[in-house]
């Protein structure tokens, strides 16, 4: 197959580089562009660069369409002319819906949602379909997505939430640890990088326990936590004071989402 991509930004360039690297992409050929060239000099070798986009969707059978909401509109409508009949199209981005995106395009579209974790082979990517793809369609595109990791398809209205629960959270994670870190610092001469490191050992290895041993939260809790003894003081803690700053994180969060996707509707000259 031929794989296009436009957009060569950190997410463009991730999925060029694993894509490219994987015994997967041996069986494919691999175009992408950029407005910034100067982003497009040490694309992975095999890679070929193209002047425009239309010369990178041109004859494409997939093109995944790596840029930002409020330049998917004048992407479309620059390589639509150029797209054969079979082209699926792949967003990005959540915010965009595929009411918009069909304005302009009235083939076969997916979503695609991964996570910075694909960088080690550890992501949960979020798809969703439009009504035009076909099974053969759908099951290429997760035998190329399952480089990056697991692949989890959802409904169109769900992607949003899906997207605060893997794309998202990997932020959400390391800012809790870092407080956590920083806390524990002010209470021991432990290094700095020490304490950081056996934090985050135990993080993954507790997330490895609860996978394998197909443990609940409540479970892990249960088993460290003993009653009257010391850590559970500290998930009193936890469950009294967390969950409203939980509420708020998704609260900001999702209306951010709901911003970004009133912005782009007002690119595809629509109404929010």
């Amino acid at each position: 197959m031929r794989i296009s991509l436009i957009g060569y930004g950190s997410m463009g360039k991730m999925i060029t580089e694993k894509l490219a690297a994987s015994d997967e992409g041996k069986n494919h050929s691999f175009f992408v562009a950029n407005r910034s060239k100067e982003k497009l000099q040490n694309v992975p070798s095999g890679v070929v660069v193209c002047d425009s986009n239309s010369d990178c969707a041109r004859g494409a059978d997939i093109v995944f369409l790596c840029v930002r909401p409020v330049d998917l509109k004048t992407v479309l409508e620059e390589i639509v002319p150029v797209l054969s009949d079979k082209a699926f199209v792949i967003s990005l981005n959540g915010s965009v819906t595929f009411a918009m995106l069909e304005k302009c395009f009235s083939g076969k579209m997916a979503k695609v949602i991964p996570s910075v974790t694909a960088e080690v082979d550890r992501s949960q990517t979020l798809v969703t379909y439009n009504c035009k793809v076909e099974k053969t369609d759908k099951e290429n595109l997760e035998k190329l997505l399952s480089v990056f990791g697991n692949v989890i398809e959802l409904p169109e209205n769900e992607v949003g939430m899906g997207s605060e629960l893997v794309s998202c959270m990997p932020g959400f994670i390391a800012s809790i640890f870092d407080v956590l870190c920083t806390s524990a610092k002010k209470h021991t001469s432990i290094p700095d990088a020490q304490v950081v490191k056996m934090v985050l050992q135990t993080m993954c290895a507790t997330g490895e326990l609860m996978l394998e041993k197909d443990m609940s939260f409540e479970d892990v809790v249960t088993r460290v936590a003993t009653p009257g003894g010391i850590t559970q003081e500290g998930t009193k803690v936890v469950y009294e004071k967390f969950p409203e700053a939980a509420d708020l994180l998704f609260n900001k969060t999702l209306e951010k989402r709901k911003m970004t996707a009133e912005r782009a509707q007002a690119s595809f000259g629509e109404d929010a």
